[in-house]
């Protein structure tokens, strides 16, 4: 499960992209021991902002952070005691996406030629949320001047790809150890679609599941997971509006025992999403998303084994 990241030879150091990795670019809380085949993983909730992409943005404080998935690190916070890591990416989707392909770039953004391995023509580019956004999700411009690819490049060798390393290494010894592994990775959403989504100005259930329509995890999976927050009165929708990103099509191979599941949640149900600040829900919804993870934990592994 090798990301693809860059062909050409002078580039071969970058699928390695450890040597300069800071610390706290993401943490795994592991349980106090591995039990079940399950990973979490929350690529989008980091809010360490790095003071050199403040300064260069035209946004102010809480503007740059309307990419971000806040808190749905707290709301997972019980899955190393149900027996599953959970990993956090420490840096903001809106600095470098993890869900993305490596490079998934807007030549609009930089001031230099994108090299041709670059992709720059995906929907992702195009609605301004590459690998280096444009844009935050409620359309407003990110930078006031543009960039050179050697930022962007940095950034995918010191961030990128040390995240997927990580989730990489922790799906795989998952597998290695109970010979199946779930995948379950955990976003949330703005309660309203947004200026660049199909569902643009249309309130949003509770929770969207994405499996990318069944082919990225056994639909078993994705019913027990609909049916254990149906229990708790949400409102469910599959694969609408979001199918799963690079990360569930990406990891998610049934045919090789590995399932990926997102996990979108309604910000509007724990968060203040003008302050990005925690609202009176989310204990509860943490309380509730434990139950949910207890479901997900408790999958039977014949599911989840390679037809």
């Amino acid at each position: 499960m090798e990301i693809a990241v860059a062909p050409p030879d002078d580039d071969r150091a970058l699928a390695q992209g450890t040597d300069k990795t800071p610390a706290a670019t993401w943490d795994v809380v592991e349980p106090n021991a591995r039990t079940v085949p399950v990973v979490f993983a929350s690529p989008h909730s980091g809010r360490d902002y790095p003071t050199e992409f403040l300064a260069a943005s035209r946004l102010d404080a809480i503007a740059v952070r309307r990419s971000e998935d806040a808190f749905v690190d707290e709301i997972f916070a019980a899955a190393p005691k149900a027996g599953a890591p959970l990993l956090r990416a420490q840096f903001p989707r809106a600095f470098v996406d993890p869900n993305r392909e490596a490079f998934e770039l807007d030549p609009n953004m930089f001031e230099d030629a994108l090299p041709s391995y670059v992709n720059t023509n995906s929907p992702r580019v195009a609605a301004g949320l590459g690998t280096i956004a444009r844009v935050v999700t409620s359309g407003e411009e990110i930078y006031d001047a543009r960039l050179c690819f050697a930022e962007a490049k940095r950034r995918i060798e010191t961030y990128y790809v040390s995240y997927h390393k990580a989730l990489r290494g922790l799906v795989e010894a998952t597998r290695e150890r109970f010979g199946v592994c779930l995948l379950v990775d955990c976003h949330s959403m703005p309660s309203v679609g947004g200026p660049m989504d199909n569902d643009r100005g249309r309130r949003r259930v509770d929770f969207v599941l994405g499996d990318c329509h069944g082919t990225a995890c056994a639909p078993v999976v994705t019913d027990m997971a609909r049916q254990a927050l149906a229990d708790m009165g949400y409102v469910v929708t599959r694969n609408a509006p979001y199918a799963g990103g690079f990360t569930t099509r990406h990891y998610g191979r049934p045919h090789d025992g590995v399932h990926a599941l997102q996990i979108e949640i309604n910000r509007n149900l724990y968060m203040d999403e003008k302050r990005i600040t925690r609202g009176p829900g989310l204990p509860e919804l943490a309380v509730r998303m434990g139950r949910l993870i207890q479901a997900l934990v408790a999958v039977d592994g014949a599911a989840l084994a390679a037809p």
